[in-house]
């Protein structure tokens, strides 16, 4: 193996040299850099083996807070009509039943008179049934006489429950029927009425607006409770299960984290993102968060042991980890090493080390700057 070594000759027994090395594993271009250093500086180092240790991650995913499907309602009209009068406006609290807004329908009308029609034509026929028992008793008709009669009152029956059923389409109540059969009154009036207690979050209507049954005239939604929504890549999927305990942070609300059970994993990968969505449940009471705000959902994971290393023992060079590792009494190589995410006091290692390598595990910084000074000079 080709040895270069570059040695600053000083009066100064306790300056460090440092070597570049070629390793003749690694691959082409790359170096194994390596320092020597004097007793002097060797004595303010404190060097450990690399050990295990219980290691409780924490799992960091992008969210967004959403709406709660389940408590959402999206409210059009039930016939089309124009609207004529409107009783909500953005950010109002309704009750379930409340009148939101109110239009006529030419269409509403023509259907109550179909129904009104029919119920006369029931009435008719089932006085000219009854009339028609009395004479077969008095033998004045025969049997078939009656039996037509009673099937042309099945007939118009028909048709009367066809007429009930269009008006429940339209959006009538069965007492708003009842009201009708008694009343024999014909409004072409139909209300628009909250499905859901909550708070009206969208209104997509104006005052003499023609709308159809698909369209959505307002979205009322109960926000006090909503989703945080996040999405796991797929390799840490197994990791996250429902009903389990998470963190949220909220950047735009100060305090500490949201904490909440998983409602819901997924039980397929997005074949786009290749990740699985996760849900949580967050009460609202007080109406703070928003619906769109961006989160961060936490994972913690229980612990569990692997080679860990100290924070302070970690060099940042060209945008990677390093680690000094002592090859000789006065020899170190200055290692590249790939570190889990997060960890506050200690690390956990995922290559590059070993079990019981002796590790600077104090004085690594100031071992750096040595060598790079001296790598300067």
């Amino acid at each position: 193996m080709l040895n270069i070594r570059v040695v600053l000759m000083t009066s100064c027994l306790c300056l460090p040299v440092w070597a570049a090395e070629t390793d003749p594993l690694a691959t082409p271009g790359s170096e194994a850099v390596t320092v020597e250093i004097a007793p002097a500086l060797l004595r303010q180092l404190r060097i450990e083996p690399v050990r295990e240790g219980e290691v409780s991650e924490t799992l960091r995913f992008p969210a967004r807070v959403e709406l709660n499907d389940h408590q959402v309602a999206r409210i059009g009209a039930t016939v089309t009509g124009r609207i004529s009068a409107i009783n909500a406006v953005l950010g109002q609290s309704v009750e379930k039943g409340a009148l939101l807004a109110t239009l006529h329908s030419t269409e509403l009308g023509e259907a109550k008179a179909d129904y009104l029609k029919a119920l006369s034509q029931v009435n008719l026929h089932r006085l000219a049934v009854e009339r028609g028992r009395r004479l077969l008793e008095a033998d004045v008709i025969g049997t078939a006489e009656v039996l037509v009669r009673e099937s042309e009152l099945v007939e118009v029956q028909i048709g009367m429950n066809a007429a009930a059923d269009r008006l429940r389409v339209l959006g009538m109540s069965n007492t708003d029927i009842q009201n009708l059969d008694r009343t024999h009154n014909i409004h072409s009036v139909s209300p628009i009425s909250a499905t859901l207690a909550g708070t009206v979050i969208a209104r997509a209507v104006t005052l003499g607006q023609v709308v159809q049954p698909a369209d959505t005239l307002f979205t009322v939604a109960d926000l006090s409770h909503v989703w945080v929504v996040a999405e796991v890549p797929e390799k840490e999927a197994w990791l996250v299960r429902k009903g389990e305990e998470v963190e949220v942070e909220i950047p735009a609300l100060p305090g500490a984290p949201v904490r909440g059970p998983l409602i819901y994993v997924a039980d397929v990968v997005n074949p786009e993102t290749r990740t699985v969505t996760v849900r949580m449940d967050v009460a609202n009471p007080d109406r703070r968060i928003k619906p769109a705000m961006l989160a961060t959902m936490l994972i913690h994971q229980e612990g569990s042991q692997h080679l860990v290393v100290p924070a302070e023992a970690v060099v940042r060079d060209n945008d990677r980890d390093h680690v000094f590792v002592q090859i000789e009494p006065q020899r170190f190589e200055l290692r590249p090493v790939e570190l889990a995410p997060g960890g506050d006091e200690r690390v956990r290692v995922l290559q590059g080390l070993k079990r019981g390598e002796p590790l600077v595990v104090d004085g690594a910084f100031h071992l750096n700057n040595e060598r790079l000074r001296t790598a300067l000079e």
